[in-house]
């Protein structure tokens, strides 16, 4: 198969890789869905274990945080599109290390320049919206600084390292992260980009209870990312995404799951609000895009 595009999935911790993986792998199996599988896909074992938590009715264990397991996936649309779908099932820490760090290894540099299209899984309900240095309004930046003072002068380590009072909120590190992967992708920002094209899945769609559209949720809880992506892009797609269709537990099956089969849960919301339980959507859309 000559691969027209290469679908690199990126995501923090917590947000539900694997979950959507293994979803999204069972309905290329039942062909219940807009793509499907055009060769052999490497490296499946972590989302056949994940699947087979899902068929008896439980969630899947978090992925170590050293793990790093590439999972390449040849997928065509009916439409004639052809991708390589690059699923690294990793423990999403190693993002947040590549921010904290800013260092990028070897096998994410490659990944990174070569994708044509990005897809970034982002849990609005586990991202700290608090205030922080960056969003604070700016004449609160004095009181700040003398509380941060004040906290530097009393909060020690027992190494005599005094501790920051204040971090990058989790909205301002993703945008970094964004960053960073734009830089190693040598991407040219002087135009909103065409290429790679970014696809942002609202994960855990489900526990949101939200009555807006994906991208209207995403520009009212997160401004500042919202901001940053609707200026480097220039037709980002934002989708809501529950992999799971409901929360599960690790240790307690759901009987309906076990039933019904896994393949009968899980659901996009369409830019448009509409709802769809074709998990791969997203997918079949980007695929059907001009490069």
């Amino acid at each position: 198969m000559t691969v027209e595009r290469s679908i690199l999935l990126i995501g923090e911790s917590n947000v539900g890789k694997t979950h959507y993986g293994a979803q999204f792998l069972k309905r290329l199996m039942v062909r219940e869905c807009s793509l499907q599988m055009s060769g052999a896909p490497t490296n499946v074992e972590a989302f056949t274990n994940a699947l087979a938590c899902l068929t008896e009715g439980k969630a899947t264990a978090h992925t170590p945080s050293e793990a790093y397991l590439e999972s390449v996936w040849p997928v065509t649309s009916y439409e004639g599109g052809k991708a390589e779908l690059v699923w690294p099932d990793y423990g999403g820490e190693q993002v947040s290390s590549l921010v904290a760090q800013r260092q990028i290894p070897v096998k994410w540099k490659e990944r990174v320049v070569g994708a044509t299209d990005w897809v970034l899984m982002l849990r609005l309900q586990s991202i700290r919206i608090e205030e922080d240095q960056l969003s604070r309004p700016f004449h609160t930046l004095f009181e700040c600084k003398k509380e941060n003072d004040q906290v530097k002068a009393s909060d020690q380590h027992a190494d005599g390292e005094q501790s920051d009072a204040f971090e990058i909120s989790d909205q301002a590190r993703a945008i970094e992260l964004l960053q960073i992967l734009l830089y190693f992708s040598k991407a040219n920002l002087d135009q909103p980009l065409k290429q790679p094209r970014l696809t942002i899945l609202l994960s855990c769609w489900d526990e949101l209870e939200a009555t807006e559209l994906p991208e209207q949720l995403l520009a009212s809880r997160l401004p500042m990312l919202w901001s940053f992506l609707s200026s480097n892009w220039k037709s980002p797609e934002i989708y809501g995404l529950s992999a799971l269709g409901r929360p599960l537990s690790i240790d307690s099956p759901d009987e309906e799951y076990e039933i019904q089969g896994p393949e009968e849960f899980g659901y996009v919301i369409l830019p448009d609000g509409s709802q769809n339980k074709d998990i791969t959507l997203p997918i079949q859309r980007l695929m059907a895009k001009e490069t």
